[in-house]
């Protein structure tokens, strides 16, 4: 039986992470993956790299007044921390953000990541100062996007192979922790037929043998369960109403959540299971990678938002405010799906898809394509591609042709054409003068006096309804499921716990599989840009503390 001082399972980013810390300090690392070499990096490769920085370069740049203090009321509001089983969850959040604050933009940009100089605003919340959303813009665009926030742990995972302390074996799947006298001392499993499947595509099950191997300290770096729809069903909270019957997904067939169960069944306390982060922007890909593959639009905030039935939503439920509000209110109306409706001059100016594949000119940087996305005629040219074989927009020049397709689409008659064009004109009345009641208008108003958002994310305020914006856009919203907020308990050093709150030793979670930290940091919503920061923060600490046994 192959011995090895560290065994971690799971080569996304929080594994890459660990291993990195664990390695540079002369540590003998052993890194399984059920998935082949090409996936290396996991779901983070696939992501738009935003990371969470408070008083950044980027930031203060662009005026903005950020700290510590308001950061953590911000997350503290959004968390919303309520249970006994949040001690650790609170710490770690707490700590996050000072490493958000004081570390973390140093310790990435040492490894060669650099940010796209606007800062985004995402989750701008329901309204109140206390309550959730981000009070500033701080969502920072890794250049690169998801590939650029992977590429120096996996350069440093390559470099630690060369010199004999890292060790991959790939399309290795844990099935079981191996316990000799209360201690878990290494893992086994089963070796699965290699794949020379491209990277995202569901690779095969079937197994061709087996494996055991003995390690000082495990570490669970597998994931959440995002691509498993019947346990994302099973946890799906009450308060957010029924499951949707429909979703589509945002995540890799991979990312299945068996590994937290296995870790359940050996004694680990995992908490927080009906803590999800789903989208309700979610687009069926025209072009699909994994199964069921869905995309996340990343909208600015001027689309007229209808439910299924054709009213438009109320404050603060606007693109880009209340993610899980919305989804709450969405799943309200029985219907899990709702309607963008907007115009050309909107979509070139505020839609982007969430993933690397989906932004050509961040993730290569490119900069003639950049100045496209800026100042051209067109949206970028993923956002047309979608426009044009998106099974969920529709193109009309004038409203009642687009209500109709609409309704075709749906297949049902629940939107009516004299209904929604009432609500359009109402809204179109309020750009009349510099001043309106129409808390929406007044907010896009508002919004442009922040420099980036004026630049990159909010078109200018018009009329829907005039023709010479159009033509006119619809857009079918499908639920999307993406992270897993709760997950394996664990302490500061990334040591799991057991129900009673003991530590089991040797053993350890980072990434989404632990919660982002301590089994949910995040409490029951997301600030954005915090996934990314939680799988590389997790990492460093248990990969400091393990460099250091």
């Amino acid at each position: 039986m192959e011995q090895y001082a560290t065994i971690i399972i799971g080569s996304g980013l929080s594994g890459l992470v660990t291993a990195y810390e664990a390695t540079k300090a002369g540590k003998k690392v052993l890194i399984l993956d059920q998935e082949t070499e090409t996936n290396m990096g996991g779901q983070a490769y696939w992501s738009f790299g935003g990371l969470f920085f408070v008083n950044s370069p980027q930031q203060r740049i662009l005026g903005i007044k950020d700290s510590f203090q308001l950061a953590h009321q911000d997350w503290e509001g959004t968390a919303s921390f309520d249970r006994p089983e949040d001690f650790w969850p609170r710490k770690w959040a707490s700590e996050y953000v000072k490493f958000a604050t004081e570390e973390k933009y140093n310790y990435v940009s040492e490894l060669g990541m650099k940010f796209f100089p606007i800062v985004g605003w995402a989750e701008r919340g329901a309204g109140s100062a206390s309550e959730h959303g981000n009070s500033v813009p701080r969502f920072h665009i890794t250049w690169g996007t998801g590939t650029g926030v992977i590429k120096p742990f996996v350069d440093k995972a390559y470099e630690a192979q060369e010199k004999g302390l890292l060790t991959f074996k790939f399309r290795h799947r844990v099935s079981r922790l191996l316990i000799e006298n209360g201690v878990i001392v290494g893992v086994e499993g089963d070796i699965l037929q290699a794949d020379d499947k491209k990277r995202g595509e569901k690779t095969n099950r079937n197994c061709i043998g087996e494996f055991c191997f003995r390690g000082a300290h495990i570490v669970i770096a597998s994931g959440g369960i995002g691509a498993n729809l019947e346990l994302v069903k099973k946890n799906w909270p009450i308060r957010l109403g029924s499951p949707p019957q429909h979703m589509v997904c945002g995540v890799p067939d991979y990312v299945d959540g068996k590994m937290i169960e296995i870790a359940e069944q050996t004694g680990a306390h995992v908490i927080n299971k009906d803590r999800m982060w789903h989208y309700t922007e979610g687009l069926k890909n025209w072009n699909p990678i994994w199964s069921n593959h869905g995309i996340r639009i990343l909208p600015g905030p001027s689309s007229i938002w209808l439910d299924a039935t054709g009213n438009r939503l109320p404050a603060p439920f606007f693109p880009g405010f209340d993610t899980l509000g919305t989804l709450k209110f969405i799943q309200a109306t029985g219907y899990d799906y709702s309607w963008f409706i907007l115009t050309q001059k909107i979509i070139k100016k505020e839609f982007a898809l969430s993933g690397s594949e989906q932004n050509p000119d961040l993730t290569n940087k490119d900069y003639r394509l950049i100045l496209s996305r800026l100042f051209g005629k067109a949206a970028t040219a993923p956002v047309e591609a979608f426009k044009t074989h998106g099974d969920d927009f529709i193109v009309a020049t004038n409203l009642e042709e687009l209500v109709t397709k609409m309704n075709q689409k749906a297949g049902n008659e629940l939107l009516d054409y004299n209904t929604i064009k009432k609500q359009i004109q109402d809204r179109d009345r309020q750009l009349d003068n510099k001043f309106s009641k129409d808390i929406q208008i007044n907010y896009i108003q508002h919004t442009r006096k922040y420099l980036g958002d004026k630049l990159a994310r909010t078109a200018k305020p018009h009329k829907i309804l005039d023709p010479k914006n159009g033509p006119l856009i619809a857009v079918r919203l499908n639920i999307l499921t993406r992270k897993t907020l709760g997950g394996i308990e664990t302490n500061l050093n990334g040591q799991v716990l057991d129900a009673e709150g003991h530590v089991m030793p040797r053993l350890f979670a980072v990434g989404e599989a632990s919660g982002f930290g301590g089994g949910g940091m995040h409490g029951y919503r997301a600030l954005e840009g915090t996934f990314l920061g939680g799988c590389i923060f997790t990492g460093m600490k248990t990969g400091q503390y393990i460099a250091k046994q």
